[in-house]
């Protein structure tokens, strides 16, 4: 599953190219009863209606892949007779039509979703006509596969805020009625997969809206899949093993040294042409301390934490590196790199005042000596003024008895 093919199905989800056949719900309440049932044909809806629930299910196609987006494959045994997969499989293929099969969703979504409102479930019947493409991305007038699909969408319904309206009833102004209104859905799911522009029933696409709270563990109680972890949850776990590293070591520069490292690892692999990502397991951590990026006590701590957190799924490098913590370092370098700089003019100035030696110029005058620099009080400033003698111009500055002139660091008597 990739993000082009995910934009091939969203591109279809408009009001000229919608195939989207039937539509199933029902409104559930903060205590789990099931309050209205919908049963629509979808494209029999008015306007109005139709858009918006159409906005939903795109909805359910948004977001990164690896974040919003997840591919969740089915525990064993869940593809057998009576699993969880084989009955989405039935599902699907009766185009929600079955009464039962659609209560028995609802049914499975209620039991285990972990909810306090209102919230509306959704699901939509879909049959796509894949159409061939040559190796240069241009269609050709034939159909691949028939690429039939469900997409359920579970979006929260909110009483809105009170406030003050116009009521037209009444003529007047007072305080507005305040409505359920359904809002943009929280999770949801398109089954099976569309990976490589073809249907994959071994695994469906789960989405969540919040990658940090996804509600992975929902998809597998009530269908059955293996729960995956987000990237944003990936770079939060192996945030806190760092921060425990560089405790441990009491090192605060530990954290912005490992971060360093896993981005100079990523950009030396990113010309790799695989199209797996790279993760960090041993391989990757042996290759960081070679390069000599990682010492070796950082690199088995490192090591041994991930084997610990992650298990068999290492984290995925471009997940876990930090851009704020670089951000922040190359900050600082920029920062004293400019201290550096001031504190090297403040030493050259001060050389300049008190040496007498007219070779040593400062940065800001003109190696070719074109420039007049004049340092005077500003009361001297007052009577400073200009001449033009003999067709030239110069500069006439009186001087007092105990006043003394300095040109090119040398006091000069006038």
């Amino acid at each position: 599953m990739n993000k082009k093919d995910i934009l091939e199905l969203k591109r279809r989800l408009k009001k000229g190219e919608c195939t989207f056949t039937k539509m199933r719900g029902c409104y559930v309440d903060s205590h789990k009863e099931i309050i209205v049932n919908i049963n629509e044909t979808f494209l029999n809806l008015a306007d109005d209606e139709f858009f918006k629930y159409l906005d939903i299910a795109k909805k359910v196609l948004s977001g990164t892949v690896g974040n919003n987006l997840l591919e969740l494959g089915f525990e064993p045994g869940e593809e057998l007779s009576g699993g969880k997969q084989n009955f989405l499989l039935g599902l699907r293929d009766s185009e929600l039509k079955n009464d039962a099969l659609a209560d028995r969703l609802f049914e499975l979504i209620i039991d285990n979703y972990d909810y306090d409102g209102n919230y509306l479930i959704l699901l939509f019947n879909d049959a796509y006509d894949v159409i061939v493409k040559t190796n240069d991305n241009n269609k050709l007038d034939e159909s691949e596969e028939v690429y039939k699909y469900i997409i359920c969408a579970i979006c929260p319904v909110e009483l809105t805020k009170a406030a003050l309206g116009y009521r037209e009833d009444e003529h007047r102004i007072g305080s507005r009625i305040r409505d359920w209104v359904v809002s943009m859905p929280e999770n949801g799911f398109v089954f099976p997969a569309f990976t490589d522009r073809s249907s994959d029933i071994h695994s469906l696409m789960f989405y969540t809206k919040t990658p940090k709270e996804p509600k992975t563990d929902f998809a597998q109680a009530a269908f059955g899949c293996v729960p995956k972890r987000t990237a944003a949850e990936e770079k939060t776990a192996f945030g806190e093993i760092v921060k425990a590293i560089a405790s441990e070591d009491g090192s605060d520069d530990l954290v912005t040294g490992i971060h360093q490292a896993l981005s100079a690892m990523s950009q030396e692999l990113d010309t790799s042409t695989s199209s797996e990502p790279t993760v960090l397991d041993s391989r990757t951590i042996e290759s960081m301390l070679t390069n000599g990026y990682i010492s070796e006590d950082t690199a088995e701590k490192i090591e041994s934490a991930c084997r610990e957190e992650f298990g068999e799924e290492p984290p995925v490098l471009e997940n876990i590196i930090d851009g704020k913590i670089l951000e922040g370092s190359a900050k600082k370098q920029r920062e004293a790199e400019l201290q550096k700089e001031v504190a090297e003019l403040k030493t050259q100035l001060a050389e300049a005042k008190s040496s007498s030696d007219s070779s040593l110029s400062l940065p800001w005058e003109s190696s070719g000596g074109e420039s007049i620099v004049l340092n005077v009080s500003d009361e001297k400033v007052e009577e400073i003024e200009t001449r033009i003698i003999d067709g030239r111009r110069f500069i006439v500055i009186p001087i007092e008895g105990d006043e003394t002139a300095i040109i090119n660091g040398v006091e000069t008597e006038l």
